[in-house]
Order: structure tokens, then sequence, then C-alpha cells
């Protein structure tokens, strides 16, 4: 959505309160976003296709990552074993993922999309995308690029 030419440039998007303190807060600036992109996978994806945020994330990794292990996903996502359990739960009970006994270690178990997921997980990632880039229209494609290898690059601060 573009910025009201007559607000002031320190100004939030909506209530037009004044964030001069705020304007060079990372953080706060990432919330603010976030509002626009949560907003756009409620429409495109959450309702839809009846996913949550981490769902799709869990589902998606699942999906470009065959046979990734509940423990990769979880240090990936930096959440404890037993909410990555829980979410594996929610998508196998969906017939989205399927868990895989690993050949040599019987506690170990290998996690794979199904058909379904995997149509699924395309179609609501080509869904958010467009989605994204509708919200977004106000940058230009190389701004997006850069916004999204800038904040990868912030993601990848993480310490291990």
């Amino acid at each position: 959505m573009p910025r009201n030419k007559n607000a002031p440039l320190d100004a939030t998007p909506a209530g037009r309160l004044v964030e001069a303190s705020l304007h060079r807060v990372f953080g706060y600036q990432l919330a603010q976003a976030t509002i626009v992109t949560d907003a756009v996978f409620t429409e495109q994806v959450g309702g839809p296709h009846e996913l949550r945020p981490v769902e799709y994330t869990v589902l998606a990794l699942i999906h470009e990552n065959p046979d990734v292990s509940a423990a990769r996903l979880a240090k990936a996502l930096a959440v404890t074993a037993p909410n990555i359990a829980a979410w594996i739960d929610r998508l196998e009970k969906r017939g989205l993922i399927r868990r895989i006994p690993h050949a040599t270690d019987r506690r170990a178990q290998h996690l794979r999309t199904t058909p379904a997921g995997a149509t699924l997980v395309t179609k609501a990632t080509q869904s958010v995308l467009g989605g994204e880039e509708e919200a977004l229209a106000s940058l230009t494609q190389g701004e997006r690029t850069i916004l999204i290898e800038l904040l990868h690059k912030v993601a990848n601060c993480r310490r291990a």
C-alpha cells in the first residue's frame, strides 16, 4: 500500500502516530512489516489452505528437504522437540507428511511430504508469493530482492 504523501515520514502507517524515536529501531520496523505479511499470509494461505504460518513453514521445509529429521527441523526453527513433534503430528493427521523409519536406528524417523502435501505446499507458496507481490507493489522487484537478501542475512546472525 503506498504511503500517504501528506503523512510525515516518521509516522506510523496506521493511526498516524509520530514514531520518530522508533523510526531507526530495526525490531520495531520489522514488527510493523510483519503486520503486512501476516495479513497476506492469512488471506492467501491461512484461510484457503487451512495452514498456520508454522505449519506452512514445517511443511515447506520437509518438502524441500526430503528425509529430514524432526531434530534438524527443531534446530532450524529454534523450537523445542515437543513443539516440533506437535506440528509434525498435525501435518501427519492431515495426510500432508509421512514418517519413514530409519534403516538402522529404530528410534529415528525421516519425514517426507505426501503427494497431497507436496501439492498443497506448492499452491500455498504460489499464493503467498502472489499476495506479497501485490501487497508490496510500492517496492520494485530489485528492492524486494534486496530486502529478502538483507532479511536472510539478519537471520543468519542467529547464534548456532
